[in-house]
């Protein structure tokens, strides 16, 4: 007897209907026919296709489309663009709408039946992907590697979690106007006045209008250039500058500052935290690493790591990580604690997928391609590090040019904005003539004339303009910063 139970709800768990509330459908359509201010208060969050009834799919879709329209959505005026003459049991659909109207909530429930719809729909939307994960995993093809199952998964599900559907699709231009409009406002309250998160550096900020969302931005230089160092300065002025915005549906959002993800592949968590205590104490990282500080300067280095560790900046020392791996964490971080900008240092340190293993070039390909899909998936900006290639050291003028990216793969085709960091001083430093000379003399002038001097090259900017931005470097606590006065340099832009 007790088998034959067992065996039945077997059978009955194989026949488990999807989670729905069609009574909660019928409700809040009944609202919206009624009172049509009752579709506002749930038309940000709920869509068509979280209706798990075909034909209340098809009531809110057109209900939708009348109201946006500026016209009355009611059981009358609607039911001339369905087929009313169709049946729903034992009545037609225009009998079906004139009951949904009679039976109807108020307005002030609405809110509640759209969340429960909305939910549900995501719970099917969490079956779906359980399904397709069993059934993969049973039946997956020998060249299909688990890891891979996994990293869509998870990919999967932070597209779930973000937008509530896991299927992209067209966006109405009207839509995206008033993203642009909305981002415009938000701009105008931000501190500074930038459209993107500003990055602390006033020189940058003017000629970027901060970092823009969904941007691959690559910072490139040859080596003692200060790529690492112009990376960590930003990151760490958005994380200080960090301020939560009000959300009052859970997610995560800034009003100022941001969020920050550092994938380190080439130093310790470690090693960018000293350089970032070295940047605001004014001691010399070398000091700090042979334990050369006074009693004066421990205290400051005390009261620095205790405010950095309130600071939203997570760093990911994993090296040789791979594109798919890198993005399954930026999603899991962007989940758990919010995401706004993201640092790789550097590019040619990550790996692409086995198949492109041999050809370097199509493995870089592949790497800033997904990079530039992860900024758009995540709508964050995404500095990317990248070396220079050697070219660079037999020319005369040792400023770099786009050209010198074309042995990296398509760097230059994907990134919105390539900037790259060059010092003068750096190169005249190694090349001294013999003391007492005419040519010293003249070499000591172009030294004193750009000691502490350094400039990131704008060489591609997809929104706005290229040209130069003077900074200020100090080698001693590996800080960038912007010039005392810019006024007398000329503007350099196209």
């Amino acid at each position: 007897m007790a088998e034959a139970a067992r065996k039945f709800d077997e059978d009955a768990a194989l026949y488990r209907e999807a989670p729905n509330n069609i009574e909660a459908e019928q409700a809040l359509l009944g609202a919206i026919l009624v009172n049509n201010d009752a579709y506002y208060v749930v038309h940000d969050f709920l869509k068509p296709d979280h209706f798990f009834e075909p034909l209340h799919r098809e009531i809110f879709t057109k209900t939708s489309e009348m109201i946006r329209m500026g016209k009355i959505a009611n059981p009358v005026t609607i039911k001339t663009f369905l087929a009313a003459n169709d049946k729903v049991g034992d009545i037609t659909v225009a009998q079906y709408l004139a009951r949904l109207a009679a039976e109807a909530t108020t307005i002030i429930n609405a809110s509640d039946y759209g969340r429960a719809i909305y939910d549900l729909a995501l719970r099917r939307n969490l079956i779906r992907i359980g399904e397709d994960m069993v059934n993969i995993a049973f039946d997956a093809p020998l060249d299909v590697e688990p890891k891979a199952q996994i990293e869509d998964a998870e990919r999967r599900l932070f597209e779930l979690a973000e937008t509530g559907r896991y299927d992209g699709g067209f966006q109405s231009f009207t839509d995206a106007v008033t993203l642009a409009v909305e981002m415009a406002s938000a701009a105008k309250d931000r501190d500074g006045g930038l459209s993107g998160v500003s990055t602390g550096i006033i020189g940058l900020d003017r000629r970027l209008g901060g970092l823009q969302r969904s941007d691959l931005i690559v910072l490139a230089g040859r080596p003692a250039m200060g790529k690492t160092s112009l990376a960590t300065n930003i990151a760490f002025n958005i994380a200080a500058a960090f301020e939560p915005a009000d959300q009052s549906d859970g997610t995560f959002s800034a009003k100022n500052g941001g969020v920050v993800g550092f994938f380190s592949l080439e130093m310790s968590a470690e090693q960018l935290a000293t350089r970032i205590i070295s940047e605001q104490t004014e001691i010399s990282s070398s000091k700090i690493r042979r334990g050369m500080i006074n009693e004066t300067e421990l205290v400051k280095l005390i009261a620095c790591s205790e405010t950095m560790q309130r600071l939203p900046l997570y760093i990911d020392q994993t090296g040789g990580i791979s594109i798919a791996q890198l993005a399954a964490r930026a999603r899991r971080l962007k989940r758990q604690r919010g995401l706004d900008v993201m640092v790789i240092d550097y590019l040619q340190l990550m790996q692409g997928s086995s198949k492109n293993s041999q050809n370097r070039v199509q493995e870089m390909t592949e790497i800033t391609t997904g990079l530039k899909a992860l900024a758009k998936e995540l709508n964050v900006p995404i500095i990317g590090l990248s070396q220079l290639s050697r070219q660079v050291e037999n020319r005369e003028d040792k400023h770099p040019q786009l050209s010198d990216l074309r042995e990296s793969g398509s760097i230059e085709q994907d990134a919105d904005v390539v900037m790259f960091v060059y010092r003068e001083e750096y190169y005249l430093s190694n090349k001294e003539p013999k003391p007492g000379t005419q040519e010293h003399f003249t070499w000591q002038t172009e030294m004193n004339e750009a000691r502490g001097k350094a400039e990131v090259i704008i060489a591609k900017q997809r929104h706005g303009p290229t040209g130069t931005v003077p900074l200020a470097f100090q080698a001693e606590f590996t800080r960038f910063t912007d010039l005392a006065d810019e006024s007398y340099l000329p503007e350099r832009f196209e």
